[in-house]
């Protein structure tokens, strides 16, 4: 019902937002192209905005937090110079033309969003936001790599506050670290508020989103003609992840290429990677994200930590009647 619900909200957007909206816009990239231009679609909205962000690029970092350790001086510039070698641990950038709304933590993503909500949020509003965007992330967060992603434990860890909470992922045509002005971002971001507008529409001043429930949206390379689908994470997945005994010698040429663009050189060492899958999916499989996200835009609920539904746990308690002494 949520879901075709959301289908409706989608081709009605408003040009203007329902409500203007605290939001906390965080990733696992840092500063970059994407975050920069979702800033200012949601800011031309009339939102407030805060943008907290990893110093480096975090990908596959998941929900890691550097526990208790405190965070000092900066060994070395942040990703695009958001803050220079020397600069504290965490706190504003100090970038030109970033200075407000923009911060940055040495630390895991996790970490950055900590920040935006337990300190920046709080001087700011006097409590949390009432929506946290994490992304877009530069390239695809589909199929089970999500619990790989930072972009993605961005968005379930606010969930588990009780925050509102997307992770939005675009497609690596979205980099551009020389302006920070991506055509493509800006399509992206202007995609991503109208996608705000729309769960405004349908909050009437309440919650935007189900109590433990977030989304997981996939913007398409080509954004040209994509409309909004409802998906699910599913079971089939674009990539695979494993661990080789030899990255340079497992690597696929199509792998050995995208490190070569980045001046990265695969070592002729043991360590994990990441190759793309060759089977076809399934008739099953056909709304899976990772189908999906390919020629339109992508949107799947979310469940929040690991409980298990109802019928799980009493599927539980039946088989282990006996075991748990009932």
């Amino acid at each position: 019902m949520f879901s075709r619900m959301l289908i409706v909200l989608a081709l009605v957007l408003l040009p203007n937002p329902a409500l203007a909206r605290n939001i906390v816009v965080t990733n696992d990239d840092g500063l970059t192209s994407n975050v920069r231009a979702l800033y200012l679609a949601l800011k031309a909205q009339g939102h407030d905005v805060i943008v907290s962000v990893p110093c480096s690029g975090q990908s596959g970092m998941s929900g890691a937090v550097k526990f208790m350790r405190p965070l000092g001086p900066l060994a070395s510039d942040c990703l695009n110079i958001a803050a220079k070698s020397g600069d504290p641990g965490a706190g504003p950038m100090t970038r030109s033309g970033f200075e407000d709304d923009f911060f940055y933590v040495d630390g895991t993503p996790i970490m950055s969003l900590m920040y935006g909500l337990d300190i920046v949020a709080m001087k700011r509003w006097g409590k949390a936001p009432d929506l946290v965007l994490s992304g877009p992330n530069q390239g695809q967060n589909v199929g089970y790599i999500v619990l790989n992603s930072g972009t993605v434990s961005n968005a379930q860890f606010a969930a588990t506050r009780g925050i509102a909470a997307i992770a939005l992922s675009a497609g690596e045509n979205t980099v551009d670290d020389a302006q920070l002005a991506n055509p493509n971002s800006a399509v992206v971001a202007s995609l991503s508020a109208d996608l705000v507008n729309a769960l405004d529409l349908h909050s009437s001043k309440g919650a935007m989103l189900p109590a433990d429930m977030a989304l997981n949206v996939n913007f398409p390379d080509t954004l040209e003609g994509a409309g909004w689908k409802v998906s699910r994470i599913g079971t089939y997945n674009l990539l695979q992840i494993r661990f080789a005994e030899d990255l340079g010698k497992s690597a696929s040429s199509e792998m050995i290429a995208r490190a070569k663009a980045r001046g990265i050189t695969l070592p002729r060492l043991p360590g994990v990677m990441v190759a793309r899958n060759d089977t076809q999916p399934s008739k099953d499989q056909l709304d899976d994200e990772s189908i999906v996200y390919r020629n339109d835009i992508a949107i799947s609920m979310m469940q929040v930590g690991y409980d298990a539904p109802p019928k799980a746990r009493q599927w539980l308690s039946r088989n282990l009647k006996g075991f748990l002494g009932q």
